[in-house]
């Protein structure tokens, strides 16, 4: 399945909303070295039930929108 995911870095809660079908994941940590999208990774796994290797960024690894790829 893929999704389309809209990043919110330096969030005070981390959580996952869904509108428009696509999904907001606000993060704590701030977007350097790919610490925010491995952490983006991380809920998304946590989200679907999934481990960290079934979920994979496939487009916007250095934006805000991404699709995202979970198996």
């Amino acid at each position: 399945m893929i999704i389309n995911v809209k990043a919110h870095t330096n969030s005070s809660e981390k959580k996952i909303l869904i509108k428009d079908e696509t999904f907001h994941v606000y993060i704590h940590i701030a977007a350097e070295k790919g610490k925010a999208n491995k952490e983006l990774i991380k809920l998304i796994a946590e989200y679907f039930k999934v481990p960290l290797s079934k979920v994979k960024i496939i487009k916007g690894l250095r934006s805000r929108s991404k699709k995202v790829e979970v198996l």
